[in-house]
C-alpha cells in the first residue's frame, strides 16, 4: 500500500464524499416519509419546499460521485502528480458539501446562481483529474 500513501488527502476524499452521501440518504429520505412519501417517490420540483431541496441536495451528490471516485482512481492508478490530485480531490470534497449546504438552505435560484456555478466548479475539477489521468498514461 506504499505506492499510494502520496495520495492520503484523495484517498480520504473519496472515503468521505461516500460517507457523506451515506449520512445525507436516511436524512433525505426522513423529510420524504414525514410528507408521507412512498419510498422511492420524489417531492414536487418546488425549490420552496424544504424537503424538495434535501432530496435535491441528495440526488445530485449522488449523480457526482461515481464520476468522482471513477476519475480520482484513475488519477491515482496513472500516477498522475499526488499534489494535484490530493488538492482538487480534497477541494471537490469541500465544493459538494457547500453545494449541500447551498441546495438545503435554498440559496439562490434553480439556475445560473451560486448553485449552477458550485457544481461547474466540481465538474472542473473531476475534468481536470481525468484530464491528469490521461496525460499520465500516454506522456507519463
Amino acid at each position: 500500500m506504499e505506492q499510494f500513501a502520496e495520495y492520503g488527502h484523495a484517498i480520504v476524499a473519496m472515503a468521505a464524499i461516500a460517507a457523506f452521501g451515506l449520512i445525507l440518504s436516511p436524512l433525505s429520505a426522513m423529510r420524504k416519509q414525514a410528507l408521507g412519501l412512498t419510498p422511492g417517490s420524489q417531492p414536487e420540483a418546488d425549490y420552496a419546499n424544504p424537503c424538495y431541496r434535501w432530496h435535491r441536495a441528495y440526488q445530485n451528490l449522488s449523480e457526482t460521485i461515481g464520476f468522482f471516485v471513477a476519475v480520482v482512481l484513475a488519477a491515482i492508478l496513472a500516477g498522475a502528480n499526488p499534489f494535484w490530485v490530493n488538492l482538487l480531490a480534497s477541494l471537490f470534497f469541500i465544493v459538494r458539501v457547500f453545494l449541500v449546504f447551498v441546495h438545503i438552505k435554498g440559496i439562490g435560484k434553480p439556475n445560473m446562481s451560486v448553485r449552477s456555478f458550485t457544481y461547474v466548479a466540481g465538474w472542473l475539477m473531476c475534468l481536470a483529474l481525468a484530464l491528469m489521468a490521461i496525460a499520465a498514461v500516454f506522456w507519463g
